[in-house]
């Protein structure tokens, strides 16, 4: 399985099927919803902190393949992180999926699980899929300042 697109779909297949961390999370310390009504993704993301760091993550809703294959990785990428690390992860997934980041070596900053989605860039369609759930972990991460959704999701 040496195509990267094979990889590609391989992960996401695979998150789509059996998303990591699908739950909701009675105790959580923050939540916020997204909707990106172009595909009809909605989803919710709960999170825990303790102190400054995300010690447990889950989201659940309904949508297409890369969306929830997408918060299925995200919520594994970011458990353990300060809200400043993921922001970081946040801007160079960003980049990566809408083609504005510098190549390989900004991509060799992402864990390697994230670069499977480097392919969607050649969907601008999905980049609103793929991104869905970080806009909506930035937004609890932020007490809700920032509205996932047609504009920002």
């Amino acid at each position: 399985m040496s195509d990267p697109s094979e990889l590609y779909q391989s992960v996401i297949l695979d998150h789509n099927r059996a998303p990591r961390n699908y739950r909701e999370m009675p105790e959580a310390s923050a939540q916020a919803e997204g909707y990106n009504p172009m595909c009809g993704d909605q989803l919710k993301v709960w999170l825990r902190l303790d102190g400054d760091r995300i010690v447990d993550v889950s989201f659940q809703g309904s949508g297409c393949a890369i969306s929830k294959a997408s918060a299925s990785l995200m919520t594994t990428a970011v458990k353990g992180k300060t809200p400043a690390e993921v922001e970081h992860l946040f801007q160079r997934f960003q980049r990566m999926v809408t083609g504005q980041d510098s190549g390989q070596a900004e991509q060799d900053e992402l864990p390697a699980r994230l670069v499977v989605f480097a392919g969607v860039r050649e969907f601008p369609s999905r980049v609103k899929c793929a991104t869905l759930s970080w806009h909506a972990l930035r937004s609890a991460l932020g007490g809700g300042r920032e509205r996932p959704g047609p504009g920002g999701g």
